[in-house]
């Protein structure tokens, strides 16, 4: 691992809200999934500490708006231990989404995407509850 990159910013419990373990990529364990930039969000989303950097649109189910992109970009970047990253290289990783159809640019909002939960969460998390107000609920997984 780099110097002053933390792969796992695994949450710890009190918020109720976690990916399972194998959502988690350790220095130790090759081949195992690393983290996606869709999972990535999701995690920013339900951290208060991050609501004046992304938060969900108000109504809106699966809508979210990114306040403070370059911080966004930021986050990333020291997670992934990618120094150099910014919006435009974040944005261009959200566009790929787009033909998944895991999530889409929402018209005629600057920063604000729309997640697909259908085709993004049922079928690889079938235990995450999508409320209708956008919120996720998770039983705490061990």
């Amino acid at each position: 691992m780099k110097a002053g990159c933390s792969m796992v910013e695994k949450p710890e419990g009190g918020g109720g809200y976690q990916f399972p373990d194998w959502a988690y990529k350790t220095e130790s364990s090759p081949g195992s999934r690393q983290i996606q930039l869709w999972h990535f969000i999701l995690e920013l989303l339900q951290k208060e500490e991050f609501r004046h950097v992304i938060a969900w649109q108000q109504g809106e189910y699966g809508e979210f708006v990114i306040k403070d992109p370059d911080e966004v970009a930021r986050l990333w970047g020291r997670r992934k231990c990618k120094p150099q990253m910014n919006y435009d290289k974040l944005s261009r990783a959200l566009r790929y989404y787009y033909n998944k159809r895991i999530l889409h640019k929402t018209k005629g909002k600057r920063f604000t995407y729309k997640f697909n939960f259908n085709k993004l969460v049922m079928p690889n998390y079938p235990f995450i509850n999508i409320r209708s107000s956008g919120k996720i609920q998770t039983p705490l997984v061990q």
